[in-house]
């Protein structure tokens, strides 16, 4: 297939991209700042890039700013414009296609749903979204209102011709250097992967190549409305941690209180609710469609991408006195 991608230069977009192509399939991005080969756009004007999606096959439209960052009113409307600009859009230039493509999988977040320590998981029938939770700061229902904004302009789209998905993605783990993973492997490494605040919260997680086989399945799949992609094994961040250090060969870490992670937040500009927020997300939709997780459970899952991390610190190494780095 042809698969148009916007906003598929960031981490996420590096996975589909490898492992899309690696299926068989062609790619074309869509960028603000394009490389040879990619097509350029400012993310909320139609332009000669939409002429690229009139005979495509598939739209897979990952744009939006990235939430690693405070949420201040300015980051906050820049999450909230370049989601929605970019979906509006996006519909925008499948609607005037002639021959549009038969699907577009639309970026979303699994921080759509509500904080979960102790009910059942959510899926997408049975899961309450976010907003009016008890005990939790403002300030995350602002992420929320950004998530219910995304994808209600995805549903607004007037595209009868183009099925529409939108993709609630939890966290996507993949061993390439700036990833989540990478991230959390540092503070394993460093002595620091142990629980936070507690600990009891859930975190919801993919495995990179689990995460581009469901985008790969939803492609030619009949579902249609929200999706999550999520192993159907969430578990607790002190599980979480564990795992991770268990995987990489490290015995301890050292927690951190809730006041201690806002305090660390504050310097790496970034915000606590990455971390403390509870999602607790299940892929009923997925797996009642046929699809099977490769890793489901995320003690294999952390072995696999640690081997993985560390094949790509060797083939990254420089090479010493005496060495020679190949061809």
């Amino acid at each position: 297939m042809h698969i148009l991608i916007p906003g598929g230069t960031g981490h996420v977009g590096a996975v589909l991209v490898r492992e899309l192509e690696a299926r068989g399939h062609t790619v074309t991005l869509i960028s603000r700042s394009p490389e040879p080969g990619q097509l350029r756009w400012d993310g909320k004007t139609l332009g000669d890039w939409a002429d690229a999606v009139d005979g495509c096959d598939a739209v897979l439209n990952l744009a939006g700013r990235t939430v690693d960052c405070r949420y201040n009113e300015t980051n906050l409307r820049q999450m909230m414009d370049s989601r929605v600009d970019s979906t509006r859009v996006v519909g925008q230039a499948i609607a005037r296609a002639k021959h549009p493509p038969a699907v577009w999988l639309q970026m979303s977040t699994a921080t759509i749903y509500a904080h979960n320590l102790d009910d059942p998981p959510h899926d997408e029938t049975r899961g309450v979204l976010g907003g009016n939770e008890p005990g939790v700061p403002d300030l995350w229902k602002r992420s929320i209102d950004v998530a219910v904004a995304w994808e209600r302009t995805q549903a607004e789209a007037v595209t009868p011709h183009t099925r529409k998905v939108a993709l609630r993605t939890a966290m996507v783990m993949s061993p390439d250097r700036g990833s989540v993973f990478d991230v959390l492997l540092r503070l394993v490494r460093l002595g620091l992967g142990g629980p936070i605040a507690g600990g009891r919260q859930w975190m919801s997680w993919i495995h990179d190549r689990d995460f581009a086989a469901a985008v790969d399945h939803l492609l030619t799949s009949e579902l249609d409305g929200p999706v999550n992609l999520a192993s159907p094994e969430p578990l607790t961040q002190r599980e979480f941690m564990a795992a991770m250090r268990k995987a990489w060969g490290i015995g301890i870490g050292l927690p951190a209180t809730a006041w201690m992670l806002e305090i660390g937040a504050f310097v790496l500009r970034t915000e606590s609710e990455l971390v403390l927020k509870s999602r607790k997300v299940v892929p009923d939709r997925l797996i009642d469609d046929g699809f099977r997780f490769a890793h489901p459970s995320w003690p294999e899952a952390a072995a696999d991408l640690v081997s993985r991390w560390r094949g790509l610190d060797l083939r990254h190494a420089r090479p010493t006195v005496g060495e020679s780095s190949g061809s």
